[in-house]
């Protein structure tokens, strides 16, 4: 078995949660580490912090992935006289790499979100608050035979072809194409005036809008003919699989606190739990959800018909107010206990990947709690 080298892995993950796709405001990527290094053990976590950094340099771990950064406003110092600043000298020390995706995976179609929404069981689900999707091109063109393959390799190097998790992906079909060089033209087969007849075979293949050029570019260059024929036919918008949140229904109705009961258990345990506000008689059928902090979503769940909403660190002016107003519902859980299910998924993909490549990977998922709360007390009531 070979060994895969962090670059490998970078290239999963971002393949997965484009970096492109987080928020200006976030930071994301590669904290420390050697893209050349080889890893053979990963542990994935929450939270960057030293009790983390501990475990996975414990366990031999070559690379530890977090969802939160952790500088997060930037740094002019990763001195070892603080806490951010121990975790990268001890990572470092340790040969243990750090790679942060954060709001990139919040929105990534099998992201934070998804995850949640998954592990509730909803279905028929969509982004929230989608980003905008990728606007998609097919380019059709045809070739003679014998030039088809080194044709479909520039156009996949230019940028089409790239299907989820794959590339080259083209449609190629064979038939008869026939031309008359006109008086001026240079043929590559035949000759001026004559008409022509040459076993072609047309090639189909989708590119993002944003490559159009550097594919017609790549087209011109490796197609034999002076001329070569083509179209770009404009894709239908499929609609955002990608965004903040997701919404969907619930496979059958039940009332709020049935569904609270659902969270609670589907969830890892915090000493906080959850929070409940609403009607808990009450009977929901359409559920929205955000791993992490989601207060800001408030209006738009509302907006999209949600009955409950299920996020974390629901802050009491904001929730108090929103509840004044009817549905939807809340269920507030803690920070890390939302995030924690996108831990399992990410893994599964570093595993996948690795078992492609036959390859020696070690993969394990942190259930150290890391939410800051150890204990919650009930005072007296009087």
């Amino acid at each position: 078995m070979t060994d895969l080298l962090l670059a490998d892995l970078l290239s999963v993950l971002e393949r997965h949660y484009p970096p492109g796709t987080a928020e200006d405001w976030d930071a994301v990527g590669l904290v420390a580490g050697d893209p050349a290094q080889p890893v053979r053990k990963v542990l994935l976590a929450v939270d960057p912090v030293e009790d983390v950094a501990r475990e996975a340099l414990e366990m031999g771990a070559d690379l530890l992935v977090t969802h939160h950064p952790l500088y997060l406003r930037g740094t002019s110092s990763v001195a070892a006289t603080n806490p951010k600043g121990r975790v990268v000298h001890d990572l470092v020390r340790g040969g243990c790499a750090l790679y942060t995706a954060h709001t990139n995976a919040d929105a990534a179609e099998g992201g934070v979100s998804q995850a949640l929404a998954d592990l509730l069981g909803l279905v028929d689900v969509r982004p929230v608050a989608p980003l905008p999707a990728d606007a998609l091109d097919t380019l059709v063109t045809f070739v003679p035979h014998e030039a088809t393959t080194d044709v479909v390799d520039a156009l996949a190097a230019a940028g089409a072809g790239r299907l989820g998790e794959y590339e080259r992906a083209a449609f190629v079909a064979p038939g008869t194409g026939t031309f008359r060089p006109l008086a001026g033209a240079n043929p590559t087969i035949g000759s001026v005036g004559r008409t022509e007849e040459v076993s072609e075979d047309r090639i189909e293949m989708v590119l993002p809008r944003a490559r159009r050029s550097a594919v017609v570019q790549a087209l011109r260059a490796a197609h034999p003919y002076e001329e070569p024929a083509f179209s770009l036919l404009a894709q239908a918008d499929p609609g955002a699989a990608t965004g903040t949140g997701r919404i969907g229904r619930l496979a059958e109705p039940v009332t709020l606190r049935e569904f609270a009961a659902r969270v609670a258990d589907a969830l890892p345990a915090t000493p906080q739990g959850i929070r409940v506000g609403g009607e808990l008689d009450a009977v929901v059928s359409t559920a929205a959800v955000c791993g992490g902090s989601g207060d800001s979503l408030l209006g738009r769940v509302r907006a999209l018909g949600a009955d409950v909403y299920v996020t974390a660190d629901l802050r009491h002016h904001p929730a108090s107010e929103h509840l004044s107003g009817g549905r939807p519902f809340l269920v507030d859980a803690t920070h890390w206990a939302s995030e924690w299910p996108w831990l399992p998924r990410a893994a599964d993909l570093l595993r996948t990947a690795a078992e492609a490549r036959d390859a020696r990977l070690d993969v394990h998922v942190s259930t150290l709690v890391t939410d800051p709360w150890e204990l919650v007390l009930e005072g007296a009531r009087s």
